[in-house]
């Protein structure tokens, strides 16, 4: 932690890394203690604070050196001014600096300081040289800012400095690639109160768009109606029809290397919606007739320039006779089964990998870790895939 107002917001990101199971080490400049006391940072990550560079807690009286070499990162945030030059110039005056320079681990800054300070030319010229030392920046964020003016230089929030540092960790398996993934239900319109639907919650989707965009993948998430935020780092397209859907699938697939169809389409539409609320006492809702939607994960599989298409399947039984069928009659490559009642509203997930060269169940996994499986058996087909290959 270096010197700026932003330190309150650290105590918060300590403790939702210690959920995800970090052991956190603090280490303070002098500046930072003068925004958060030491004795907070030690309550909160319940080990000893370092702060000066002649510390002798730790035995060969070697902080500097010693800290780091158990650590798998450090992060410095927030990240000030003064700090960024002292890195890019490979300055070693206090604790940290001289831990930074000493360091066997990789390093990543969270700037954070006025608009004005971020936008001067020797910080810009200090940033990208950080960067061409392999340093990486979170940030920093645009809004208000302590001094009351806004602009770009406010440290992103605990959230996002967590959702970064956790991607920070995992493989790029997908670095410079574009996926499009659908997600959540659609609604199609029965009068202006009423819909037809699903059960699905999007939660598939939105956790392969997290682990896509992970990955190193730039992704658009093309979703139906959900609950869910947007995952961090990805495009979301709100959409609420099948036809809707198929538009922004469209709009977005031109120079796109994976399309995953997760997205509970409904399969068929009112033809002809009423303007009006219909009345139950009518025969309005008896006589409503039915036209079948487009197949989106189809057409996008029959297009010249198709990309590399996996498809989803939720059944209810006999999922490897339907799951296979289904995958052969789109014309896609890969299909995911699931068993619907299993699935809808989860919080973990049971997939089955359908190709050509056969059945590959995956085990039983939270969303999330589930997703991050998911996406590197996807990239190992992509890159065997004859188009990706010849593009290579």
């Amino acid at each position: 932690m270096t010197g700026g107002i932003a330190c309150y917001k650290i105590a918060e990101l300590v403790r939702r890394m210690q959920d995800h199971g970090a052991t956190v080490d603090v280490v303070m400049t002098e500046a930072a203690t003068h925004f958060m006391p030491a004795v907070t940072m030690q309550a909160l990550s319940g080990r000893p604070v370092f702060v000066s560079q002649w510390d002798d807690r730790i035995p060969n009286n070697m902080a500097h050196i010693t800290l780091s070499r158990g650590a798998d990162a450090i992060l410095i945030a927030p990240a000030s001014t003064d700090f960024l030059a002292k890195l890019a110039h490979g300055m070693a005056d206090d604790l940290l600096s001289t831990l930074c320079i000493a360091r066997s681990c990789p390093l990543a800054v969270v700037p954070a300081m006025n608009r004005e300070m971020w936008a001067n030319p020797a910080t810009q010229r200090n940033a990208r040289q950080l960067a061409q030392d392999g340093i990486t920046l979170f940030g920093p964020d645009e809004g208000s800012q302590a001094c009351g003016e806004t602009g770009s230089g406010r440290m992103l929030e605990p959230d996002a400095i967590l959702a970064d540092l956790i991607a920070f960790f995992q493989p790029k398996v997908l670095a410079g690639k574009h996926l499009v993934i659908t997600a959540g239900p659609t609604q199609e319109p029965i009068d202006p109160v009423r819909v037809l639907s699903n059960l699905s919650s999007g939660k598939t989707g939105y956790a392969l768009a997290q682990a896509a965009r992970e990955a190193g993948a730039r992704v658009t998430l093309v979703s139906g109606p959900t609950a869910l935020p947007a995952p961090r780092g990805v495009e979301r397209v709100d959409v609420l029809t099948a036809r809707q859907m198929l538009d922004a699938v469209n709009a977005h697939l031109s120079g796109s290397d994976v399309f995953i169809a997760v997205a509970a389409v409904a399969d068929w539409r009112v033809a002809d919606p009423s303007t009006q609320k219909l009345k139950k006492s009518t025969h309005g809702l008896a006589d409503l007739s039915f036209v079948e939607n487009p197949d989106i994960l189809a057409t996008v599989a029959a297009r010249p320039d198709a990309p590399y298409c996996v498809g989803f399947a939720a059944e209810t039984e006999n999922l490897e006779t339907y799951a296979e069928k289904k995958r052969r009659r789109k014309g896609i490559p890969l299909l995911i089964g699931n068993l619907a009642q299993q699935a809808l509203g989860a919080n973990s997930s049971t997939l089955v990998l359908f190709d050509e060269h056969g059945i590959h169940p995956l085990p039983t996994l939270p969303k999330l870790a589930s997703a991050r499986h998911l996406v590197g058996e996807i990239a190992k087909r992509l890159a065997a895939h004859p188009r990706s290959s010849h593009e290579t």
